[in-house]
């Protein structure tokens, strides 16, 4: 299993041999350090802790868990119930080990997981795609209600009633997204498609 952590830079487009425009986006993706190897005799499952980034300053406890490997400001696992992670057939990691971008090559499907932008309390026309009501006389004020959320029996509001809230600022997982293209000297991935989060933000990419 391929794994790397990275962040979000911008999103661009290229255009392929037939002159078509593919949308892509553009990710920072390593260097990642391993940090700690679990295993099932030790730990009771398999997997690969990695660190991504730099901090200026960490706590003890967390300075004596990395042992000098670096001050890291994300901190990930990385846990395949399959089979053994390992980086192939024969070889293993190890604590220290670096992680960079080329483990993948373009054409590789992988899966992006984020956290998505926050956009606050918003209405159930935003949130939940309701058409709203009718803008004709007789409608005062109820362009964008939710309309009724209940009958008059049960007296009380059912759980999963769609209504307005808090929107956004959730874990999105995205799957089979293509490699574009791979810059191992700037450690940047293009990937074709969206990815969610805003500019900077945190993304985990495991190879599918």
């Amino acid at each position: 299993m391929k794994f790397i952590l990275g962040k979000k830079i911008e999103m661009s487009q290229v255009f392929d041999e037939q002159n078509n425009v593919i949308p892509i986006t553009i990710l920072e993706a390593g260097p990642c350090v391993v940090i700690q190897v679990k295993t099932q005799e030790k730990d009771k499952y398999e997997a690969i802790q990695i660190g991504f980034g730099e901090k200026k300053k960490i706590n003890k406890p967390l300075t004596g868990h990395l042992k000098n490997l670096g001050n890291f400001r994300y901190i990930r696992e990385f846990r395949d119930k399959k089979e053994k992670i390992a980086k192939n057939e024969k070889e293993e990691y190890k604590i220290g080990d670096k992680i960079n971008v080329s483990i993948f090559n373009p054409g590789d499907i992988i899966k992006v997981s984020a956290i998505s932008k926050g956009k606050g309390f918003q209405g159930v026309v935003k949130r939940h795609k309701f058409h709203g009501a009718p803008a004709s006389h007789g409608h005062k004020d109820q362009l964008r209600m939710p309309g009724s959320i209940g009958s008059t029996e049960p007296a009380r509001v059912f759980k999963g009633m769609r209504m307005g809230g808090h929107m956004g600022n959730e874990r999105i997982t995205v799957k089979n997204l293509k490699v574009v293209s791979i810059d191992s000297e700037k450690n940047l991935i293009s990937l074709k498609g969206a990815v969610p989060g805003a500019r900077n933000t945190l993304v985990e990419i495991v190879g599918a």
